[in-house]
């Protein structure tokens, strides 16, 4: 007879930057999960009246969003958060990459992952994009660890063979090995997906970026990503690794490496050629603007990928980022935005778009997730205000339900996290700790 609950409801089925009503709430909303799945969403009364034998919880004075998709992440990254100062190819020199170096001995990344997923889960992420290690076994250990996780997870061996440190580089055909065996052995099962992962140009030679091109050939559901025009010192450099290209998308063009199934993340630095193609192919960009901030890597050209009908989402780029926090994503893209040389002003419903559905459109995932149609996968978050913080008295005072949602990507932290559901089963409650 499946369950139902009781709460504030908001999602976006359609996408609001084409679509002004897209933003759909049901201030006293019902969702009906049967199985895992979304049976039923609309007003309590009228889900109530059409099932009347369903168990209810009533979750009222908290609000149920779809659960966030995070389309950029590190997962050998999370203990290296918080670093300031420092430039993206620093950034990675200093912190990052002796820090990915340690994923060597697998009971070390056992840990990391073990915290890293229980970070997605504690901020409402309900799916993940996830740049993995460098080391397969690390990535055997990541996938099973994700698997048990219950959370909707991409992922895949970082690929390198240059210009990082040497015990983070492998041979293209060492790359190609491992990698085939991860893709058999993980690809499609226990709710996971795998996705090439070339770290990016600057340290990928041809032969490497070959192998990439025959994994996506040979496995047709496996997804794509990598960096592409994240700061200007990293675009002169592939110019100079790549004389023959015209720009930095057209050397992964040259291996059918930025199609649909792609997710290039930053993309701060576009040419207006770049951008064309990319909408030209399909690919998505995932945009993380605290990474970008950060790292001083430069503001986000949104209104030029909106105007080339280049598809994007949210990524929080942990550790280059701030956090695992996707409300906090969405706000900084906002602020951004907001003093952009070519200013967007985002709406609380754009918001919500970017840090769900849009992530599931970019992850090709969005029959699944990303909304709560009826059909779809029971993947939410439920926010609950704490008593007496100022999220709770905005929330209490709030005249239409657009300013309530504002005030959730303005005021919600991961305090505010109080369950989250994959494809029905909770995944994190707000009374659960990482062992």
């Amino acid at each position: 007879m499946g369950e139902v609950i009781r709460a504030s409801i908001f999602h976006t089925p359609e996408n609001p930057f084409r679509d002004p009503s897209a933003l759909q709430v049901f201030e006293d909303g019902g969702l009906l999960v049967e199985g895992g799945i979304i049976g039923a969403l609309g007003d309590y009364s009228e889900i109530r009246r059409d099932y009347p034998h369903s168990t209810v919880r009533d979750l009222r004075g908290g609000y149920l969003l779809p659960g966030f998709v995070d389309t950029h992440v590190h997962y050998p990254q999370v203990r290296v958060l918080g670093g300031l100062g420092y430039t993206l190819l620093d950034w990675l020199d200093l912190r990052a990459l002796p820090e990915e170096a340690r994923l060597a001995d697998p009971a070390y990344a056992r840990q990391v992952a073990r915290e890293f997923l229980h970070s997605l889960a504690s901020h409402g992420t309900t799916t993940a994009l996830v740049f993995g290690s460098h080391f397969a076994a690390a990535m055997e250990v990541f996938f099973d660890a994700a698997a048990a996780s219950g959370l909707r997870i991409a992922s895949g061996m970082v690929m390198s063979d240059r210009r990082l440190l040497p015990a983070l580089h492998q041979t293209p055909d060492a790359a190609y090995r491992r990698s085939a065996e991860l893709i058999r052995n993980y690809h499609g099962k226990r709710g996971l997906m795998y996705a090439v992962t070339p770290r990016f140009a600057l340290s990928t030679s041809e032969a490497m970026l070959e192998v990439c091109q025959s994994l996506l050939r040979e496995t047709p559901g496996v997804r794509f990503q990598t960096h592409i025009n994240e700061s200007p010192l990293e675009v002169r450099e592939v110019a100079r690794l790549f004389p023959w290209a015209s720009d930095y998308l057209a050397v992964y063009e040259r291996f059918a490496l930025a199609g649909r199934r792609s997710v290039l993340a930053h993309n701060v630095h576009p040419a207006d050629g770049e951008l064309e193609r990319l909408a030209g192919g399909g690919a998505a960009v995932s945009h993380c603007p605290c990474s970008n901030a950060a790292l001083g890597s430069g503001i986000f050209p949104m209104q030029r990928h909106l105007t080339a009908g280049v598809r994007f989402a949210l990524g929080t780029d942990v550790g280059g980022g701030t956090g695992f926090g996707m409300l906090k994503e969405a706000l900084q893209a906002y602020l951004v935005q907001r003093v952009a040389a070519e200013r967007v002003m985002l709406n609380s419903a754009q918001l919500l778009y970017l840090a769900t559905r849009a992530g599931a459109e970019a992850l090709g995932v969005a029959g699944e997730t990303g909304d709560l149609q009826p059909g779809k996968s029971a993947d939410y978050v439920y926010l609950r205000p704490i008593a007496g913080s100022p999220l709770a008295i905005v929330a209490a005072h709030a005249e239409k339900a657009e300013d309530l949602l504002s005030a959730l990507f303005t005021l919600a932290g991961q305090e505010s996290i109080g369950e989250v559901c994959v494809r029905g089963k909770v995944v994190y409650a707000a009374s659960a700790s990482c062992e």
